[in-house]
Parts: C-alpha cells; sequence; structure tokens
C-alpha cells in the first residue's frame, strides 16, 4: 500500500500558501532547493504536475488545485487536533472564535449563538464584528471558526467557505409614537415622502427592501444609511426616521429602543447564516449551533 508523505505535502502548502518558493524555504527554514525537491518528489509520486512557471512565477495546475485544497483541509484538521487536545489537557474552556458582521441584528446574535453554551463542556466565546469581506479573510486565514452574517458569501468570492442557514424572519418598519401617528394609517402609501433609516447598499436586507418599494412605486426620504444594526436603531428611537427590524425581536425591539410596530413589509425576509471554512462542521460549538437551527431549536426573539 502506497502512503503520501505528508512532509513532501506540507512544503507544497507552505509554497502556495506564502506565494513561492523562496518564501516556503524561509518560513520552514530550509534551502530553497530541499524545498523545490520535496515538491518534485511529491509531483513524482502523485505522476502529475503541480506547479507550472508562468513568466517569473508559479501557478497551481488544475490538479495542483486539486490537490490544495485536500491539504488545506488535512492541515486545517491537524490544527484543530492539536488545539483541542491542548485544551483538554490544560482543562480549557473551549474557544469559540466568532464573527459577527455589523449588518445582522445584535438582538439575534445570542439567540443563534446559545446552543453553544447548551454543550457538556465550558465554551468561551470571542466575538468580533466587521464588514462580511474582512471577516470572510479572517475566516480564510483560520482566525475565525465563524462568521454570522445576514447574507450568504458573495458569487465569485476568492474565499473558499460554506453557507449554513440558520434562521429566518420576516420584517416590518419600526418608529416613534410621532411617526407611527403620521404613517401607521394607509401603510404602505404613507410610506410616500416618510424618512427612512436603511442599511447601506449591497446589503442582501437593503435590496430587498429597495426591491419592495420599487414594485410598489413609492418614493419615501432616505434619512440616512447606517450600516450598524444598533446604530441604525438608535437613530430610529431619536425619532430620525423609520427603520426597519425582524418581527422575531418586534417585543425586544419595542422594549429597547421605545418604538412602534408601524407595518410589515410583506414578502420581505431577513436571513441569517453561518459562514464556516469548512464544508463538514468539527467545532462541537459549531455544530451544536447549526444542528440547533436544523432543528428548529433557535428561535430568534422569541
Amino acid at each position: 500500500m502506497e502512503w503520501l508523505n505528508y512532509h513532501h505535502l506540507l512544503y507544497f502548502w507552505t509554497c502556495v500558501r506564502e506565494g513561492g518558493v523562496a518564501r516556503a524555504a524561509a518560513r520552514l527554514r530550509l534551502s530553497p532547493q530541499t524545498v523545490s525537491g520535496q515538491i518534485k518528489a511529491l509531483e513524482e509520486s502523485l505522476g502529475e504536475p503541480l506547479l507550472q512557471r508562468r513568466g517569473r512565477s508559479l501557478e497551481l495546475t488544475e490538479t495542483g488545485r486539486v490537490v490544495h485544497r485536500y491539504a488545506e483541509e488535512i492541515f486545517t484538521l491537524g490544527r484543530e487536533l492539536q488545539d483541542t487536545v491542548r485544551q483538554r489537557e490544560g482543562g480549557a474552556p473551549l474557544l469559540l472564535r466568532v464573527g459577527v458582521a455589523q449588518t445582522l441584528p445584535k438582538l439575534a446574535v445570542h439567540q443563534l449563538l446559545a446552543p453553544a453554551f447548551a454543550l457538556k463542556e465550558p465554551v468561551r466565546l470571542s466575538v468580533a464584528d466587521g464588514e462580511p469581506d474582512r471577516l470572510l479573510a479572517r475566516l480564510a486565514l483560520h482566525e475565525l471558526d465563524l462568521v454570522l452574517s445576514d447574507g450568504p458569501i458573495p458569487p465569485g468570492s476568492p474565499v473558499r467557505a460554506f453557507n449554513h442557514l440558520l434562521g429566518e424572519s420576516a420584517v416590518g418598519l419600526f418608529g416613534t409614537a410621532a411617526l407611527h401617528k403620521v404613517h401607521a394609517r394607509g401603510f404602505p402609501r404613507s410610506l410616500e415622502g416618510a424618512p427612512l433609516l436603511l442599511p447601506q447598499p449591497g446589503t442582501a436586507l437593503r435590496r430587498s427592501i429597495d426591491s419592495w418599494l420599487e414594485q410598489r412605486g413609492l418614493r419615501p426620504r432616505l434619512a440616512a444609511e447606517i450600516e450598524d444594526s444598533a446604530l441604525l436603531k438608535t437613530f430610529g428611537e431619536q425619532g430620525a426616521g423609520l427603520f426597519p427590524a425582524p418581527l422575531s425581536v418586534e417585543a425586544e425591539v419595542v422594549r429597547k429602543y421605545g418604538v412602534r410596530l408601524v407595518g410589515r413589509l410583506e414578502g420581505v425576509t431577513e436571513k441569517w447564516w453561518a459562514l464556516s471554512g469548512e464544508r463538514r462542521l468539527r467545532h462541537p460549538a459549531v455544530v451544536a449551533i447549526r444542528d440547533a437551527a436544523r432543528a428548529g431549536k433557535v428561535e430568534v426573539g422569541a
């Protein structure tokens, strides 16, 4: 039985990751000749070239891309194995590193992550928020175990990641008592000229709302475009305009921001996605989050 030489695979994987033989050699503290020789040995054992020279640079062949994908999974799993063993040996909690997109309703985040804390072993949560593209880049670098977002990975993204739908909710427009008095009656025609606070263009929710308004021929006044969902609601709390929020967290929005539901945006939904760097989830906390969503045990805003 033939066995794959994982040292050779490591040198190839490092070469791709570092962007060349010389950089890989520096990272591995070996000579470039040694690294090149080991990669050549891997190509011979597989019977296919993995790299091809294009000008002064090396590019992956079709077989090289396949091998690199497997190598990425193999060495990612190896790191996870080491981390898990170290945590268990030291009695430390299981670390869960989560990126949260700024557009995701903060009231929904705790419910989405709650299944992780139902595990028998203790979990230590580390949360970073930011723009989805930056969080995906950190996911690709294995700095995050999971990214929570209101949209799936965009088509053509250079990051190799996978979508896991966690839940969805209908959406409504909320506003202060004064705005409710003016715009609740005759909704949605009452939105003509009404001040709106909306997420930034390009977000999933913004596209859905823009389409909803266009289909009905409504032309509200865009008062502000705010990326951070919590800040958007704070502006709404101060009466700057009507703002969208998931109806699944209606009670929390009304209580926390002192606003009222003006009307439902029929057909508009907000979805919550878990984005992972692996198709077959292995992190126990991430698996718990995904499985709870599949079983319908996550009721966001309940």
